[in-house]
């Protein structure tokens, strides 16, 4: 069963973080790769460790939805009541970031993808960060995504600035992701 992580292990996390380094943390269904999105080096080289084209773009994280007003603040009612209806929980939405988060975040879309995590560890983190956080597997492109901490040692060594340890949730695989305006399901 997930659980917070210690005291000690979330100040070293977010001294990574604070740094401009790349942690992996346990997720809902898989291990993931954060750091701070507004840190254009950081989030540059979490890229480069997984390979992962820039234009693709990136899932951001957050322990409350408030976390994310920034963002929703254009919304109707009714997007606003979908979104509180499935968060926190393994739902990942594309709303329009209408200019608000950085290039580097949103790639080649109009849209960028949130999503309020249940997970103890990533609730943790964000709220003790104060923000969101980039959230992606852990995984080079191409490869299955880690629910073991080992496999992501295996995958990326001393690579990362530091591994938070706890266990990923029940889910059996990552989040899906809808678009907000249609319903439409992006990532089953």
């Amino acid at each position: 069963m997930a659980r917070p992580p210690a005291p000690l292990r979330l100040h070293l996390a977010l001294q990574a973080l604070a740094a401009g380094g790349v942690i992996a943390c346990p997720t809902e269904a898989v291990w993931g790769l954060s750091c701070d999105p507004w840190n254009r080096l950081a989030v540059r080289r979490l890229l480069a460790l997984k390979g992962r084209a820039p234009a693709k773009g990136l899932i951001l994280v957050a322990a409350a939805e408030r976390q994310f007003d920034f963002l929703l603040a254009d919304l109707d009612p009714l997007q606003r009541r979908t979104l509180a209806a499935s968060w926190p929980g393994p739902n990942t939405w594309l709303v329009p970031h209408a200019g608000r988060v950085p290039l580097w975040i949103h790639g080649e879309h109009d849209k960028v993808a949130l999503r309020v995590s249940d997970h103890p560890s990533v609730k943790a983190l964000c709220a003790a960060w104060g923000g969101p956080l980039v959230s992606t597997s852990a995984n080079p492109a191409g490869r299955s995504p880690p629910r073991q901490h080992f496999q992501v040692k295996r995958y990326f060594g001393e690579q990362l600035d530091y591994i938070l340890p706890g266990t990923v949730g029940s889910s059996d695989r990552p989040t899906v992701i809808r678009d907000l305006a249609s319903g439409r399901v992006i990532r089953p």
